[in-house]
């Protein structure tokens, strides 16, 4: 059935370890038709349930995902990875999301991958800080994973339709 909608339950880490902790009711919405996508996403948060639920629901949609817990190790597997887009939290340690973004931009080998800044800052705090990271996207937390995932898709289908040899 093309088109159809499916239901997702995510544990989170405690659930793991015993609780009863559970993410319900994500749904994604996916062509049953469709081929794998097989893009490329890194997933930089400190937070690992965070991290774990965005990774689980964009594998569920077809993605590869890499997942980095501080700014230092985002930049490291981007520079060896060079994922298709990235999602940055940041306040992270080690190095800051803010940071690793500003060495992804400076470096040649990264500086074209889209990033997304995914914070639990608002406002025009938030609003600062994409504008002066020259970032392609942001979402504010709780972002719901469903949201996230069209988020995704959306920008990197433009980036392909941009892209003269459709890679």
């Amino acid at each position: 059935m093309k088109g159809s909608s499916s239901a997702y339950v995510a544990p989170t880490r405690s659930a793991r370890r015993g609780g009863d902790e559970r993410i319900s009711g994500l749904r994604l919405n996916r062509d049953d038709t469709a081929k794998p996508k097989h893009r490329r996403v890194l997933i930089a948060d400190d937070d690992d349930d965070t991290r774990e639920m965005y990774a689980w629901c964009l594998r569920a949609a077809g993605w590869l995902v890499a997942e980095a817990a501080n700014g230092h190790d985002a930049f490291k597997i981007a520079a060896a990875l060079r994922p298709d887009i990235i999602v940055m939290d940041l306040r992270m340690p080690v190095l800051s999301g803010l940071d690793a973004i500003g060495r992804l931009k400076a470096d040649e080998r990264t500086r074209d991958i889209p990033i997304v800044i995914c914070t639990g800052l608002d406002g025009a705090t938030l609003e600062s800080h994409a504008h002066h990271a020259m970032c392609d996207g942001l979402v504010t937390k709780p972002c719901p994973p469903d949201s996230m995932v069209a988020l995704l898709d959306a920008l990197t289908a433009s980036r392909d339709a941009e892209s003269p040899d459709g890679s």
